[in-house]
């Protein structure tokens, strides 16, 4: 039985399921992705650890998580 909350989408946030917004998912056909804001972004171990592994690499978390992790990294 599969430990994974959401099935691995790569347009979906592994942790909490709302869409990503991910740049490099977004593009159309063969055209070359723009540059996304997670690109920029520093994310820490913590972070990284918490995404399942069936969707590490293949799935982005999106900025509100992101912007989650690092707010408690700082408090």
């Amino acid at each position: 039985m599969p430990t994974e909350k959401f099935p691995v989408l790569p347009s979906v946030c592994p942790l909490c399921g709302q869409p990503n917004q991910c740049a490099m998912e977004q593009r159309e056909g063969d055209t070359v992705p723009v540059p996304c804001w997670c690109t920029t972004a520093v994310f820490s171990a913590e972070l990284l650890q918490r995404i399942p592994e069936a969707a590490r690499n293949k799935a982005c978390v999106c900025q509100a998580c992101a912007t989650r992790a690092a707010d408690r990294s700082t408090t």
